[in-house]
């Protein structure tokens, strides 16, 4: 006879309704949350718009309560904003699209009362909404949304509000349903928006004061003017995109910031995709670029516009030059696979002898540790132990693990340089750390023939001895 006593859907449903609904019932009395799913699935067998309303009035209770969301309620509250979002999407927008998008944007309009009541910095509450306000275009698109009405509602919220970035993806969101002619009224609100005159700015106060910075105090109406300004600027810069429109998105840049790399490299991978490398190359050569710095951005966009124009020679001299400067591993290897067979080789074997020579010993270890050339990174070890900073354990440690099967004595050196400076430093925190090198020093001991004219295991033993015996705190963790 099968066994009845197993915990799954199926033994339960033996049970019968009124035993089931009565355990239920124990459940959820005294779990607010569980009462709401229990409350939220009848809505969904009454119909007639029942669930829609009573989502409507929780999300008027929410947005009418001030009391402090703790961390240890955080999470709650934000598993009921996602069931909140989910039932409008997912159950009510498919029976009555209409309604659905009214109610996403009741629900995307509790963000500033919602982050004023709780502590998002690890992006908990954002992250609900960026996904409620991406739902927006496809919900519009359901509900057959007039073009010229939904621009206008994306205007307002833009413009009158964002200060949590709840709709920075809105453009991108309704840009299908709003269409060319939705797109085209966007358009001309914000150009509208752009061109009227400020209102005359009234005299700050003292209780208008929300910051200081070294050139005096920050006003609340100067950061709204910025936040109101900076708006309208990127949203008809997103709205050329959408339209396509290079010339459109240069025209919200003034011509300093035309010369910011990044904003440079934004131009040019535009220009290049309408079709005007030549231009993209006069905007890319005029930024700021500074020399000591790398940029990559700025130097992507550069080898791409150099491709279109098929300038296949100065792309390889870009590549090699950004390498030189930076060590950074991708330019070399496209700069590689675009030379003929065997030139990559001797190419390859001048980049890790530049690398070998750099005066930036550690750079130059974390690049050796990851091409991977273990040959060069063990020599470079050897020739500048002195140099190396045992305190950068996050460059030394995994570059010690990459090195010991077939570099036993550079991993060794690389060791013994952590250990030094947890114990000249009294490093207490490391010592755990350091007592684990000490061992795997002792376990590389035997497979290295010759120290050379470093200390013999044995010799930095002693040294260490003398030097830190009374640090009983990593003795005591020495096995």
């Amino acid at each position: 006879m099968a066994v009845k006593t197993t915990l799954n859907a199926k033994n339960l449903e033996a049970l019968g309704a009124q035993t089931l609904a009565e355990l239920v019932m124990s459940l959820v009395d005294g779990n607010a949350a569980l009462k709401r799913e229990a409350r939220a699935a009848l809505l969904e067998l009454a119909g007639d718009g029942a669930m829609a309303v009573e989502v409507r009035k929780r999300l008027a209770a929410i947005k009418k309560a001030g009391s402090f969301v703790s961390w240890k309620k955080k999470k709650p509250f934000a598993t009921e904003l996602i069931r909140l979002h989910r039932t409008i999407a997912d159950k009510i927008t498919p029976q009555n699209p209409k309604e659905g998008l009214e109610l996403i944007w009741l629900f995307l309009g509790l963000a500033p009362s919602v982050y004023e009541r709780l502590d998002d910095s690890n992006g908990m509450i954002a992250d609900i909404f960026h996904d409620a306000c991406a739902d927006i275009g496809v919900i519009a698109t359901r509900a057959k949304s007039d073009p010229v009405k939904l621009a206008d509602q994306v205007f307002r919220a833009l413009i009158d509000g964002n200060h949590y970035a709840e709709f920075d993806n809105l453009l991108e969101s309704v840009s299908e349903a709003l269409g060319d002619k939705g797109i085209a009224h966007l358009k001309t609100l914000f150009v509208k928006a752009a061109a009227a005159k400020p209102e005359k700015p009234k005299k700050p106060r003292k209780e208008d004061v929300i910051g200081w910075s070294t050139n005096g105090a920050i006003y609340r109406q100067d950061i709204e003017r910025r936040h109101h300004e900076s708006t309208i600027r990127r949203s008809l810069m997103k709205i050329a995109d959408i339209q396509q429109d290079v010339d459109g998105f240069i025209a919200q840049l003034d011509e300093n910031a035309r010369k910011l790399d990044l904003n440079a490299a934004d131009i040019a991978l535009r220009l290049v995709e309408a079709g005007r490398a030549s231009e993209a190359l006069t905007y890319l050569d005029e930024a700021n670029q500074d020399e000591r710095y790398y940029h990559a951005e700025w130097a992507d966009a550069r080898l791409t516009t150099l491709e279109a124009l098929d300038r296949v020679g100065d792309a390889q001299a870009m590549r090699w030059s950004v390498f030189e400067r930076s060590f950074a591993a991708e330019y070399l290897r496209d700069y590689l696979k675009k030379l003929p067979d065997f030139e990559d080789i001797e190419a390859e074997e001048k980049a890790l002898a530049h690398v070998s020579a750099s005066k930036d010993h550690h750079r130059a270890l974390e690049f050796l540790i990851k091409w991977p050339a273990l040959q060069q990174a063990a020599k470079l070890v050897e020739d500048h132990y002195g140099a190396l900073n045992g305190g950068l354990y996050f460059l030394l440690s995994p570059a010690a693990d990459a090195l010991l099967d077939k570099y036993p004595r550079a991993a060794t050196l690389l060791l013994r340089a952590m250990i030094d400076d947890s114990l000249e430093g009294g490093k207490s925190g490391r010592y755990k750390h350091a007592a684990q090198h000490f061992t795997d020093c002792d376990s590389l001991a035997g497979a290295i023939e010759d120290f050379g004219p470093f200390e013999t295991h044995a010799a930095f033993k002693a040294r260490i001895r003398a030097k830190h015996g009374g640090k009983y705190a990593f003795w005591s963790l020495i096995q």
